[in-house]
């Protein structure tokens, strides 16, 4: 899981076609070729170092002084006494030196610390994820969802994206989200992203069973959790709200209604798009009634046009003789401007 903040540089990432084994062998592959030109080029020259101790230079003596010269400064008790000699370990040996500990450096981050604090960072935003939005799937239902919650003012640090593809959680991440790449109908994975202590959940994995065994899943970890599906099969709505949904959608049927509609009313179908849309002239809102408006009737409310009211599960219309006296826990549904 990665976050990013607003205003930070994104780069492209690619998976390395190499398995980790392979990388590492070419890396330590490397540096045996180079080790093994600053030896052959040592021996050859060898009559250009000078051993303090019994001054014979022997292969060994080679090889010791190679390994040495190219990991570290040497500790002179054999030495290069000819120009060439010093010339060559100044121009030739220290840069292929620096060059090793730069491989070294690379791999040591590349397979130890860049992991650890990989882990380190997830174990962190995990701790500190509460109250936030969960996202099953990036495909073009959620991701657009994503983007109408931040031009609605969430915080794209509230936002847990979970999908398997990498290029979803890359277009995720540039929007600032956290991530997780993983199986969103695993236990495992959804208790990374902390459901149990997430304000909502959001489902369209592409696919009707999918979404639906996402569902189940969150439902079992996070019972009182509200969870939104999308689903493309009529069949699958009661599936769906029996595996615990809180809301299904239907897109078809959806946009089935906004083409009917449009048929009786040119304007229709844009205002319906102005209320779903956060840059629309007005919106739509939902609300807990406030302990003022406890008692008046709905039409009485003055932050903007009453619709409807919840009571339970049970909808309530403006016109209903129910709704002309709010009670503690009802939910408003009201036009707001946009």
């Amino acid at each position: 899981m990665r976050s990013t903040g607003p205003g930070v540089a994104h780069f492209l990432r690619r998976r390395s076609s190499l398995p980790a084994w392979a990388d590492l062998a070419w890396r330590v592959g490397l540096i045996l070729v180079l080790i093994a030109i600053v030896l052959i080029i040592h021996w050859v020259d060898r009559d250009g170092l000078k051993d303090n101790l019994d001054n014979h230079i022997s292969f060994i003596d080679v090889l010791y002084f190679t390994t040495v010269t190219v990991t570290t400064v040497g500790y002179g008790d054999i030495v290069p006494v000819s120009p060439q000699t010093r010339l060559f370990e100044t121009f030739i040996v220290t840069p292929i030196r620096l060059f090793v500990w730069l491989i070294f450096l690379g791999t040591a981050y590349s397979f130890f610390l860049r992991n650890t604090l990989y882990r380190w960072r997830m174990a962190r935003i995990q701790q500190a994820l509460d109250n936030h939005i969960v996202v099953a799937g990036f495909g073009t239902s959620n991701s657009e969802a994503v983007r109408e919650l931040l031009a609605r003012g969430h915080d794209p640090h509230n936002i847990v994206v979970i999908d398997a593809s990498e290029a979803a959680l890359a277009e995720a991440e540039a929007l600032g989200c956290n991530i997780l790449c993983g199986d969103a109908t695993r236990d495992r994975t959804l208790m990374d992203v902390r459901i149990d202590r997430a304000c909502s959940m959001v489902v369209s994995a592409g696919r009707d069973d999918a979404s639906i065994l996402i569902t189940l899943t969150a439902r079992h970890l996070a019972p009182t959790i509200p969870i939104s599906i999308v689903v493309r099969n009529e069949d699958n709505q009661l599936p769906a709200r029996q595996a615990g949904a809180t809301t299904v959608i239907n897109p078809v049927s959806f946009a089935g209604l906004l083409l009917a509609s449009s048929c009786t009313g040119h304007h229709i179908a844009d205002y319906m798009a102005d209320l779903a849309s956060a840059g629309g002239g007005v919106k739509l809102s939902e609300r807990t009634v406030t302990p003022e408006e406890i008692g008046k009737p709905l039409q009485a409310i003055t932050t903007g046009v009453a619709l409807r009211i919840y009571r339970g599960s049970q909808p309530i219309g403006y016109w209903d003789s129910a709704a002309k006296a709010l009670q503690a826990g009802d939910q408003i549904v009201e036009i707001l401007r946009g």
